[in-house]
């Protein structure tokens, strides 16, 4: 689904991402891993269009998308969350929900004046879907909170649910379990498992959590230096002597010690 080329990211003369080249299939659920500073978020932002990359390619179901902008790659089923929630805080859950879908008639003020029912008819399936969402993810009960009461865990549930108010085809997580505890933890990696299952979203997840990245990820890639190093599974991503050596900062096989 997407095909990353020999992609370069520069902060002046910093190389955040240094000729990276990857791919993602179609109904994977593909974990990043690799230390700090290793690039995995600066690729995020370039494939999703944060950043226009320096030089190479992104590529998405055949289609040329480098440099595209948010926005448009929105519309073209690329999603991406932030490892700080961006949640409306004043609003509601249901409402952070609803206004996720593009194109309503209720943004355009003729159809305030001449198309009431319309809007109207609008919201109410938008809020069906919502409380489908919110059932689905096991927080119905929080459906009249202000998002911005929510602890860090629902928010990121609620990142999640803002991607399937749309056709979302790939989504972009970037540690989904920051500041998250582990039972919440848990039903978001369930959650991602049964949209990866049953409606066919493709994921790729940033994490260092290795146990969760365990759970629901393979392929496992890793990078370090703005490079990819290695991909496989977990155990083959462990056993790996670079990747190894990228964590620790030596050649021994402390395989164990691989992101903890």
């Amino acid at each position: 689904m997407i095909v990353v080329e020999d992609l370069h990211k520069h902060f002046g003369g910093f190389h955040a991402v240094d000729g990276a080249t990857l791919r993602i299939a179609p109904g994977s659920i593909t974990g990043l891993i690799g230390p700090n500073g290793a690039g995995k978020t600066t690729l995020f932002n370039v494939i999703a269009g944060v950043h226009k990359p320096t030089s190479g390619r992104v590529v998405m179901d055949g289609e040329d998308i480098t440099g595209l902008p948010p926005h448009e790659l929105f519309h073209k089923g690329l999603l991406r969350t932030f490892q700080i929630a961006h949640e409306f805080h004043s609003m509601t859950v249901l409402e952070n929900l609803m206004m996720v879908p593009a194109g309503q008639s209720g943004e355009k003020l003729w159809n305030t004046w001449f198309g009431r029912q319309r809007i109207a008819d609008e919201e109410r399936a938008l809020a069906a879907k919502a409380d489908e969402v919110l059932d689905f993810l096991t927080i119905d009960h929080l459906r009249d909170e202000k998002a911005g009461n929510l602890s860090g865990g629902q928010k990121k549930l609620l990142e999640l649910g803002r991607t399937m108010m749309v056709d979302a085809k790939i989504v972009f997580l970037d540690e989904v379990g920051a500041g998250v505890n582990r039972t919440l933890l848990n039903t978001i990696g369930d959650a991602i498992v049964r949209l990866n299952k049953e409606r066919n979203y493709t994921f790729v997840v940033i994490e260092h959590d290795m146990d969760f990245i365990g759970r629901i990820c393979d392929p496992v890639i890793c990078m370090a230096e703005g490079k990819v190093l290695a991909e496989g599974t977990l155990d083959e991503i462990k056993a790996n002597e670079h990747v190894i050596e990228a964590y620790l900062g030596t050649g021994l096989k402390h395989k164990d010690k691989v992101g903890a």
